[in-house]
């Protein structure tokens, strides 16, 4: 982490608790949802009484994502922790425009990998992606399967289908009917 002690906001979201964890630069090094929705809308309930700058970023960044700006979130700065490889993964889906998915081996073929068994595999672009630590900013929800369907997200299925519905996304099988 940079300079400075980590802060720590909690914001409620339509989609429950949010935990961030950013340090005096602005950096954001975790986001994680921690419990069920809320209808309050989007806003700090715990951290300091008046957030520094950086927090204030961070949180308007998150309110325009929540009320309709798919791509609010992709000037955030982030510094996950994690090993290179973990980071090469997310460094790929922060590419991953709002409202579109790519499958894990799309993702394990853009770091080199091949079905051939050169480089990363879908499997191992799977165990990268289950670990990401910023929710949302590092857009984890928008890795599907290979047939379309939705795949495991940490934060749960029915946050995933929310969040790739509110970016605009329609699975392939839906502009069939």
């Amino acid at each position: 982490m940079a300079e400075g002690q980590p802060r720590g906001i909690t914001l409620l979201t339509p989609l429950g608790r949010l935990l961030l964890r950013h340090d005096t630069d602005g950096v954001l090094h975790e986001a994680i949802f921690e419990d069920g929705p809320s209808a309050d809308g989007v806003r700090a309930i715990e951290g300091p009484a008046q957030p520094d700058v950086a927090a204030q970023r961070i949180i308007e960044a998150f309110s325009r994502y929540f009320a309709g700006e798919a791509d609010a979130l992709a000037a955030l700065a982030v510094a996950p922790c994690g090993s290179d490889f973990e980071r090469a993964v997310w460094a790929v889906l922060r590419r991953i425009p709002p409202g579109e998915t790519r499958s894990y081996a799309d993702v394990a073929r853009a770091l080199g990998g091949a079905a051939t068994g050169r480089g990363p595999n879908a499997r191992a672009v799977g165990r990268a992606n289950a670990r990401n630590p910023i929710a949302l900013a590092i857009p984890c929800h928008r890795v599907i399967g290979a047939d379309g369907s939705l795949t495991g997200y940490a934060g749960g299925l029915h946050r995933k289908r929310w969040l790739l519905a509110h970016e605009g996304w329609r699975p392939a099988q839906e502009s069939l009917i």
